[in-house]
């Protein structure tokens, strides 16, 4: 059903699209992205490139109250500019070497900088390190519970791993789509025009 599930997808949706940006940019990006839309994490990223602070070292120094404006678009302001802070001083430390390590070792050390969780480090191993991890989101549990297919995040992270080639192109692609799809039809309550209910049968 995966891959019945992604082709489905690219039919239905004319996307080439995935994110973009330096390693440090698309980092970023992730830690903003939990509970918000996308459009407000762009805001937020737009605002630290006009102030020229996209880098690491700028980043981790900047006064922590102009940090929280700049990125205030994106809710939970306060809480999101320490942990950037954070990761901003772990990216100087640790990112060359974390890029030529293991999957399972890259993916350990993110997880235990704080205010990083499975999605955010899957995010950052998949787009910023191109390493082939499996982003599951919210639309992903979302869509496949219509489908009958309940289950945590690791579930159906491995259902997914399982049943495709462990490829960073096509995991970019097949994630997108889901957002893309989640966007158009799930937040706009759409469920009678959804095709993916016919994978059903």
């Amino acid at each position: 059903m995966i891959q019945e599930l992604y082709h489905l997808l690219k039919h239905k949706i004319n996307l080439d699209w995935w994110w973009q940006g330096s390693e440090f940019e698309i980092s970023v990006g992730a830690l903003l992205a939990p509970q918000t839309r996308w459009s407000n994490v762009e805001k937020a990223l737009n605002n630290l490139k006009k102030a020229n602070l996209l880098s690491p070292e700028k980043l981790s120094s900047i006064d922590e109250t102009t940090l929280q404006e700049l990125i205030r678009p994106c809710g939970f302001y306060r809480q999101k500019a320490k942990r950037l802070q954070e990761f901003s001083r772990f990216y100087t430390r640790e990112w060359n070497d974390l890029k030529f390590a293991d999957l399972d070792t890259a993916r350990e050390k993110l997880l235990q900088v704080r205010g990083v969780g499975k999605e955010t480090a899957d995010s950052i191993l998949l787009y910023a390190m191109e390493k082939p991890k499996f982003v599951v989101d919210a639309y992903t549990l979302k869509i496949l519970k219509c489908l009958g297919i309940d289950g945590n995040y690791d579930t159906i992270q491995a259902l997914f791993e399982k049943n495709l080639p462990s490829d960073v192109k096509l995991f970019k692609h097949y994630h997108a789509l889901i957002v893309e799809f989640g966007k158009r039809y799930c937040n706009k309550n759409r469920c009678n025009e959804c095709e993916i209910l016919t994978l059903k049968n």
